[in-house]
């Protein structure tokens, strides 16, 4: 018994030193004073644990719920900060837009009056925010009672995750074009095939020609940003010295990178295209062949706006059959092109054999 207690206890050491270490390195501290942390916490919560509570699988509990929160980082669209907001515009979760149609023409050393007259006509246009909506999660007054945290307050935190990954999702998805057009251009990788998937990498002369293809459009040189998905991002950091070397010096701001005039994000994600270039529904995986995109904009071409959020939320004193609570969230937001001629997709060509 007493050799069981002492493998318990290092076990629960080891365990708590390594999670401790895992956590500081995420938040930034010395990973010294994050195992000291660790087991210093862990003393502390077993004063409280019930009997035969063992002070690990307190920890357990605790650090696994915060890896998860802070592995969620990835997902978070920084790539969004400083596009337009026109959130001031919306009006019971719609949006209007005013389309001033075409610019002026400019008439150069004109010397023949009285000048021309050119109508600018322009419309309203109307557009209804997303609605996001999580389904009902039931919480019984038996896991409030039984459990060491927050269950609700933990909840929303992962009702509102949820609504941010779906969101910022489908704004990528937005902000793609759904096939290849002169005014919305879909490239495909041309780099070294990928012997496991036969995906073609991502190489520097793809990102030339992305450049090449928003110069045609005549894209301003100014404010294009570039998001790559974690594939793309992956096979520059194996190719070019200049992004391995930027990646990673700010996360702060969740850009890893500045290339050819691209301010570069990471996303993970990007939607999917077919072999044929086609744009799939929001949500829909890859088959064989198939890949997450990476797309550039031009900052000033596209809006963003939020609308309402709204919890829904019934007592358990309400369900005494049940005895539980029952909660969810509605949340109206909208990202997309002003209009779809400032920005180039591109996907990963396939290639099944060498």
């Amino acid at each position: 018994m007493r050799k069981k207690a002492i493998l318990k206890a290092m076990t629960a050491l080891l365990f708590n030193s390594v999670m401790g270490v895992t956590v500081a390195l995420v938040l930034g501290i010395n990973p010294v004073v994050g195992a000291v942390l660790a087991n210093l916490t862990a003393v502390a919560l077993g004063q409280f644990a019930p009997k035969g509570a063992l002070q690990a699988g307190v920890l357990t509990e605790v650090w696994t719920g915060e890896l998860v929160k802070s592995l969620r980082s990835g997902l978070e669209g920084s790539w969004l900060d400083g596009i337009p907001d026109q959130s001031s515009l919306v009006n019971n979760d719609v949006i209007h837009l005013v389309d001033v149609g075409i610019d002026p023409d400019v008439l150069v050393n004109n010397k023949t009056y009285p000048i021309p007259i050119q109508e600018l006509p322009d419309g309203d246009i109307t557009i209804g925010l997303d609605k996001f909506q999580t389904k009902v999660t039931p919480i019984t007054d038996d896991e409030l009672h039984a459990l060491s945290y927050d269950k609700m307050s933990r909840v929303k935190e992962a009702h509102a995750n949820a609504i941010n990954d779906t969101k910022f999702a489908k704004s990528a998805h937005a902000l793609c074009a759904n096939k290849n057009t002169e005014k919305t251009p879909v490239l495909t990788t041309t780099g070294e095939r990928e012997a496991s998937t036969g995906r073609l990498r991502l190489c520097v002369d793809d990102l030339v020609n992305m450049k090449r293809a928003l110069d045609r459009l005549k894209v301003p040189s100014g404010n294009r940003r570039l998001v790559l998905c974690p594939d793309h991002v992956n096979d520059l950091l194996m190719t070019n010295q200049s992004f391995e070397r930027q990646y990673n010096i700010d996360r702060n701001t969740g850009k890893v990178g500045n290339l050819y005039g691209f301010d570069i994000y990471e996303y993970a994600n990007n939607p999917v295209y077919t072999t044929a270039g086609v744009k799939k529904k929001l949500g829909e995986a890859g088959t064989k062949g198939e890949f997450a995109c990476s797309f550039a904009f031009y900052t000033q071409r596209v809006f963003k706006a939020t609308g309402s959020t709204k919890m829904y939320y019934s007592e358990a004193s309400t369900d005494p059959q049940n005895q539980r609570s029952l909660i969810n969230f509605r949340h109206y937001y909208l990202c997309m092109p002003k209009k779809a001629d400032a920005g180039v997709v591109m996907t990963s060509g396939y290639k099944e054999t060498v």
